[in-house]
């Protein structure tokens, strides 16, 4: 008898702990899921950072390390001006008795904590505790030591100009210029100050404060106006010395905006890299307006305005899936980005590409500020589309298409209006081309000419798509036109793009598969062979016909590099997570699983889809495959988890693709709610079988914008075999070609 009582007793034991552990899952909220540290040490390039911010605030800081396997940290810069590129002043805690080394000792980690809203880290050494917590536009440290002796604070530029200096017994002010901009930071302790040390008297650059306490408590502002102005954002933000109460404002504002999506099903694993991925695709764009007054580097002035104004926009990167899945979410915050940039070509002249706080970094190919727009407008965004199309129009006719340039068209992009391509050079014709210094663009490797072209054919049918709104009715055949110059970079015999010189003759010999800077940005002819989204139709006409698209796009998955990881990295490492030729750390690529939709095989979709999300996407520090760029990488992961994904800027649909959770809401601003159900969904159960819409079949692997925006749900019932025959026709594929016309599909 007493056996049975004891097995009984051990099964409700086991009953009742798994009951408690099922409900301590439930009861995690979504920022819980979050951990920074994930993609903290990049397979090939560069780490995520810890970054605790506010989202799209001006404010953001990381523990510096090489990445996160590095169990020492050299400095927290005070603020990050742009992403990855430029930071202001840093600042450590340190203790012990200063020497030479002192200017270069870094903090080693015993253990940390790293939310969203807050760090903090134990030294190995002496016990030393540091914590952070954010506001919009000023920080809050935290130093606890382990005794009264000995204790400092470790205050300096970042590598710019300029002078960090105490002004009183409790206040530190700081100016850095960094690249011709100014910033400037307004300090204060809540310790007296008992010594100071410059590392050079004459220069101020770098200090040590002495604390006679072992807790102290620093914080501070930023400004890109003046250090009064930095004293100001302080204590409008933080005007008391309560380091909780900041603390939980912050996980508020978080709580809130992470809040608009919810998921069941799924792993905790699955769980862990969506809010982590949603909270990463709100580092930026960054409002830099200081409560009524804003310095713009596009004029270098300082303007009174009650708007926002971001800044901070690889928008390469970031149209693709970032903008797209924020103009869901607040339309409102998307209309105040693009109004950013239309004030910043009437600022400076150009339509910026890379809108850095800095300006204008001209990176990267295309003219994408066209993409995005187009799409916003297409999705009932509304803003001052004249302005907008005339800065547009002027990058694309007047300017350079040449990347890492900005400004006035050269002879080479002469070349391109007159001819409909930019050609490329033979490899024994580097130099100077057309009176334009190649070594000073890109150490003399050719001029991309093959990816600049089928990018701005691209943009020029987005631009097309503005003409009429605009009122320039007359423009949009010239667009339309341009749009179909990918073809001139379409060699059909081989069944590639590929390199054309000045007289028009495909360049020989030539490898698909390297090259990477040569023709192409940062991949291959595999990869780019796939770039034009706005035509797709013409696209796989010209491959021979949608079979024969589709076996190729099978191919790219399938095709070997034909020399060693290393040796490929060498040529092109920004080409990471290979699936065969296929790329999953770098932009290009992320639409082209997708495409599967448009080519009647939507299952194959469905199959890539899953299989890259689990794969290149898990919830540890290796678990982003290439660079994350601010968004631009964990926006898809948002998106493609969901279950749906936009491909072509400016037609306002979206691709079903196969949901990683077993339903998916999305809280809209409206009120209304978007729900996605996959109904059986499982690991091996990724295949839709059948689907409905508000209750209504749905045959096809798309929907409207407007299907979202009325909210609703969206039911898929999923099997672990491909039903082959579900969108499949013809007339199911989702829009894309050149004469499509938007307006059909609001």
């Amino acid at each position: 008898m007493k056996k049975y009582l004891l097995a009984a007793s051990a099964i409700l034991f086991l009953s009742m702990s798994a009951i408690a552990q099922q409900k301590k899952v439930s009861s995690l909220s979504p920022l819980d899921y979050v951990d920074p540290t994930i993609g903290g040490s990049g397979i090939v390039l560069q780490p995520t950072r810890q970054t605790v911010h506010l989202p799209n605030s001006m404010l953001r800081i990381f523990p510096f390390k090489q990445d996160q396997l590095d169990d020492q940290i050299m400095f927290f810069p005070l603020c990050v001006v742009s992403h990855r590129t430029e930071y202001a002043f840093s600042f450590l805690p340190l203790k012990g008795k200063p020497d030479d080394s002192f200017w270069s000792k870094r903090f080693t980690i015993a253990s940390e904590k790293s939310t969203p809203y807050y760090y903090q880290a134990e030294e190995e050494d002496n016990g030393t505790v540091l914590e952070f917590t954010t506001s919009a536009k000023s920080g809050f440290f935290q130093a606890t030591f382990s005794g009264d002796e000995n204790n400092y604070l470790r205050i300096g530029l970042n590598g710019g100009s300029g002078v960090v200096e105490q002004q009183d017994k409790r206040v530190i002010t700081g100016t850095e210029d960094i690249s011709g901009f100014k910033a400037y930071f307004y300090a204060e302790a809540n310790q007296d100050i008992s010594k100071i040390i410059y590392q050079n008297d004459s220069e101020k650059k770098h200090l040590l404060a002495k604390f006679d306490s072992k807790a102290v408590k620093f914080k501070y502002a930023i400004s890109y106006i003046s250090i009064e102005h930095a004293k100001a954002n302080l204590y409008t933000e933080i005007p008391d010395w309560d380091f909780n109460l900041v603390k939980e404002k912050a996980k508020t504002i978080w709580n809130q905006k992470l809040n608009q999506i919810s998921v069941q099903g799924g792993t905790t694993a699955q769980k862990r890299t969506f809010y982590t991925s949603f909270y990463r695709t709100y580092e930026r764009m960054v409002d830099i307006n200081e409560y009524g007054q804003y310095y713009s580097a596009y004029d270098h002035k300082i303007h009174q305005s009650k708007e926002p104004f971001f800044v901070d926009n690889w928008i390469w990167d970031m149209y693709i899936a970032d903008e797209p899945l924020h103009t869901i979410l607040d339309p409102k915050k998307e209309t105040q980005k693009i109004n950013s940039y239309i004030t910043m070509y009437q600022q400076s002249g150009w339509m910026p590409a890379f809108a850095l706080a800095t300006g204008d970094w001209p990176a990267m190919t295309g003219n994408h500020a066209a993409s995005w727009m187009a799409d916003a407008w297409s999705k009932g965004l509304r803003f001052d589309v004249k302005t907008a199309y005339e800065g547009l129009k002027k990058n694309s006719l007047q300017g350079t298409l040449l990347p890492w340039r900005n400004g006035p068209a050269t002879a080479i992009d002469s070349f391109y209006n007159t001819h409909g391509y930019l050609y490329s050079t033979h490899p024994e014709e580097r130099g100077s081309k057309d009176g334009v210094d190649m070594d000073k663009w890109w150490e003399g490797r050719g001029n991309e000419g093959v990816s600049i072209t089928l990018e701005w054919s691209i943009c020029d049918w987005e631009i097309a798509q503005l003409a009429t709104p605009a009122g320039y009715p007359q423009d949009k055949a010239l667009f339309l036109k341009r749009a179909g110059n990918y073809a001139n970079v379409y060699n059909a015999k081989e069944g590639f793009v590929w390199p054309k010189d000045k007289e028009g003759n495909w360049i020989y010999p030539y490898n698909t598969k390297l090259l990477g800077r040569e023709y192409v940005t940062e991949n291959n002819s595999y990869t780019y062979n796939w770039t034009p989204k706005h035509d797709l139709k013409g696209l796989f006409e010209k491959m021979g016909g949608r079979p024969k698209a589709e076996a190729k796009l099978d191919q790219l998955f399938r095709e070997d590099l034909s020399l060693p990881k290393f040796l490929f990295w060498l040529n092109q490492p920004d080409a990471s997570g290979l699936v065969g030729q296929f790329v999953m750390g770098n932009e290009p690529s992320y639409h082209i699983p997708y495409l599967y939709n448009y080519l009647g095989a939507p299952w194959k979709t469905q199959k890539r889809i899953r299989m890259l999300m689990d794969t290149w996407y898990p919830d540890n520090v290796f678990g982003i495959p290439g660079d994350e760029d601010g968004g631009g990488t964990t926006s898809l992961v948002v998106l493609s988890m969901m279950g749906f994904f936009p491909v072509t800027p400016g037609i306002p649909v979206y691709n079903i693709g196969s949901p990683s959770f077993n339903q998916t809401s999305i809280k809209l601003p409206s009120g209304k709610t978007f729900t996605i159900k996959a109904v059986n969904n499982s690991k091996t159960n990724v295949y839709i079988q059948k689907a409905t819409l508000n209750g209504k079949i749905l045959d096809k692997p798309w929907f409207k914008h407007t299907d979202l925006l009325n909210g609703g749900t969206l039911v898929l019932q999923m099997g672990d075999r491909p039903n082959k025959a579900w969108g499949a026709r013809v007339q199911d594929a989702p829009p894309s070609a050149i004469d499509v016309d938007p307006s059909n599909y609001k």
